[in-house]
């Protein structure tokens, strides 16, 4: 079984901080580095969007332009956990979060659609109080 499994949302103020994990399980996932991961977030009454991605090595990152500077994605291999810090919260950035995995053998491979990404977790609820 694969299994994605986010943590660490919560209630925070605007201008806050919190920290997003995800742990990755299961027999697919015995090899964490094959795949390259990503954060998605879906608002209440509005499409599921992309936030960040993340290539297996670690080294290639894309943040979407309603979060970057505020937000770094980031992996441990070794771990096999991805997280997103996220910094100087907004209250549009509320949203339930979701992580997501895809299988890739290119060292450089980041994707913002949602299709390629075949292993979502369940989501983890962020909410932005002003």
């Amino acid at each position: 079984q694969v299994q994605l499994a986010e943590s660490g949302g919560g209630f925070v103020q605007a201008g806050g901080s919190l920290t997003l994990s995800c742990a990755a399980s299961g027999r697919a996932f015995i090899s964490f580095s094959s795949f390259a991961m990503a954060w998605f977030r879906q608002a209440p009454g509005k499409e599921r969007e992309f936030v960040a991605a993340i290539s297996w090595t670690g080294h290639i990152s894309d943040h979407s332009d309603s979060v970057k500077g505020r937000f770094t994605i980031s992996r441990d291999n070794a771990a096999s956990m991805l997280y997103l810090q996220m910094t100087s919260l907004k209250p549009e950035d509320t949203a339930v979060y979701y992580c997501a995995a895809t299988r890739t053998t290119s060292t450089t491979y980041t994707a913002r659609l949602e299709r390629p990404y075949n292993y979502w977790g369940q989501g983890t609820q962020v909410v932005v109080s002003s």
